[in-house]
């Protein structure tokens, strides 16, 4: 099965924001990046409102013509937008002001008497139920144990091992090799609890091959990688590319 890609148009959001500006506009991104072959546009609606906006949910909500999944915390701000805006999917993540991006997955495991029911209030909007975790066979269980439809695995980890992220070549290949494994077992475990994985955090061009060979993984989201390359080549074919990438790495699978 083809993995299916989900593009994160925030930081299109973020360099708008950066001068208060109209322009560039995510919805104008996401529509372009549906018309390059994504499954699924991704935005995280923050509480410090840093770049996507009020106005962006409720535009792509009326326009996107795939799949639209919400980031959000687990508030009861959050809940109310939901509620509202009724979004495809929805995905659970942690969320502190000084942090730059999202560091780490959501710890589900001492917090189920909390998220048990706020996600059952959640499954009123009818919005399929994602949580961002990261790959620990305990959060796995708990997720499962508290019903959502998909587990996001966060990759960060694997991705900052990395060579070029290190200093010292044998050390970071361990690393690498050890965090690719430990994403490699997550999924697994997950998908025989009956649950749809994906992937997201730092993913680029050349370590997503990697993940992408993992079966399990059905959906990737990403977005700061694509932003970045579209600044080069444009936003339709940085998406195509990346679609490209996925496929070749499913290809190192079979």
């Amino acid at each position: 099965m083809r993995p299916r890609l989900g593009v994160n148009v925030d930081h299109v959001a973020t360099i708008r924001q950066a001068r208060g500006t109209r322009y560039p506009d995510p919805v104008s991104a996401a529509a372009i990046a549906e018309l390059a072959g994504a499954d699924q546009i991704t935005i995280h609606l923050r509480e410090d409102r840093r770049h996507i906006q009020d106005r962006d949910l409720r535009v792509l909500r009326e326009t996107v013509q795939t799949r639209l999944n919400l980031e959000m915390a687990a508030t009861d701000e959050m809940y109310t937008i939901a509620m509202e805006v009724r979004p495809d999917m929805i995905t659970l993540v942690p969320e502190r002001r000084e942090e730059q991006t999202t560091e780490g997955g959501l710890a589900v495991v001492g917090q189920e008497k909390s998220l048990g029911p706020y996600l059952e209030r959640l499954r009123r909007c009818g919005a399929h139920l994602s949580l961002f975790i990261d790959p620990d066979p305990a959060q796995i269980e708990a997720s499962a144990g508290l019903g959502v439809d998909i587990v996001e695995l966060h990759t960060g980890d694997f991705c900052e091992a990395a060579p070029e992220f290190t200093n010292t070549l044998v050390p970071s290949e361990f690393e690498h090799d050890h965090e690719w494994r430990r994403l490699r077992d997550a999924a697994s475990r997950a998908a025989s609890a009956g649950l749809t994985v994906a992937a997201g955090h730092g993913l680029d061009y050349k370590n997503v091959l990697a993940v992408a060979a993992i079966p399990e993984f059905e959906e990737f989201n990403i977005g700061h990688s694509i932003v970045a390359r579209a600044i080069y080549v444009g936003f339709e074919r940085a998406v195509a590319e990346m679609i490209e990438a996925l496929a070749e790495g499913r290809g190192l699978a079979e």
